[in-house]
């Protein structure tokens, strides 16, 4: 078994003492990552033992902070990771016998280094489903057998599930549902929603082909491509950017430009004051213009 440690300053005493236990311990390789910010720390390990997952031989984690909590919470932000703060045997035999736990952690302000190492030797020596105080020290019925035996898949796809639906979550796309649009009525093609006024943000979405006329603001402005695909002309700069999907561009207060949307594109746009519109060209004028930057290649 390999397993790698880890505390902050509030857990680096704890940690030394159960790391010189584990280099007394036959068949375990331990990983000294050393003292960091504790969620610095946590990430570390957490990230090392969800990677191993499944290889052999085993990868666990030790993790300690003051607390033991602050550690354990920034592992099990990784898939596979099954870490628990643990106080007592009982709770280390506890949560190896029914979580399989596989990162273990103690605090360092209240646990003393003699019962961690009783409780990391606990932790070592219990199997997944075997005895332990929550089973009354018996065998576990069938019934409960059975549900441990399916309990580690469901809990892996727990991650996996999790983090499909995490691009759900996105607050922007939070946003977008259900929101009403009102045209842009100098922009054909355009519709928006202002969010928030002063300074502004809004979504934005345009048709694939549509186009917007030279133009500039008053202010600054940020936008994000949620989707699509545009071409945005700063005609000030003489510069020229293609966004797609994620892409973020900055616009500073009165640079003009024009822009040219060739899939149907949706974007986030903040302003750094109240939103304002000057037009620095007709729409043909426009159209003409880029008709003939694409036809050069520009």
């Amino acid at each position: 078994m390999r397993i790698y440690a880890g505390a902050d300053a509030f857990g680096c005493a704890i940690k030394d003492a159960l790391v010189a236990h584990l280099r007394s311990v036959p068949g375990v390789d331990v990983v000294d990552l050393g003292t960091d910010k504790y969620y610095s720390i946590g990430e570390r390990i957490g990230c090392l033992v969800s990677s191993a997952a499944g290889d052999q031989p085993e990868t666990r984690g030790l993790l300690a902070c003051g607390t033991g909590v602050g550690v354990s919470i920034f592992a099990n932000k990784f898939p596979c990771v099954y870490a628990a703060t643990c106080f007592s045997v009982g709770d280390a035999v506890n949560t190896r016998s029914i979580n399989a736990c596989n990162v273990l952690s103690v605090s360092g302000m209240s646990t003393d280094p003699a019962d961690a190492v009783k409780i990391l030797d606990a932790w070592l020596r219990t199997p997944f489903k075997s005895p332990c105080p929550a089973s009354g020290d018996a065998p576990w019925p069938d019934d409960i057998q059975s549900f441990l035996d399916q309990s580690t898949a469901e809990m892996a796809a727990v991650s996996a599930d999790s983090s499909a639906a995490a691009g759900e979550g996105c607050a922007i796309c939070c946003l977008r549902k259900g929101m009403e649009f009102e045209p842009v009525g100098i922009m054909p093609g355009g519709e928006m929603r202002i969010v928030r006024e002063s300074p502004t943000s809004a979504y934005v979405r345009f048709k694939a082909g549509s186009v917007e006329p030279a133009h500039h603001h008053t202010f600054g402005h940020d936008l994000v491509v949620i989707k699509g695909k545009k071409k945005v002309w700063n005609i000030t700069k003489k510069d020229s950017y293609e966004l797609e999907d994620g892409d973020f561009l900055f616009t500073p207060a009165g640079d003009v430009h024009r822009v040219k949307y060739f899939e149907d594109t949706e974007f986030f746009i903040r302003w750094d004051g109240k939103w304002d519109i000057f037009l620095d060209e007709d729409l043909a004028a426009a159209a003409d213009a880029i008709h003939k930057d694409l036809e050069a290649g520009n």
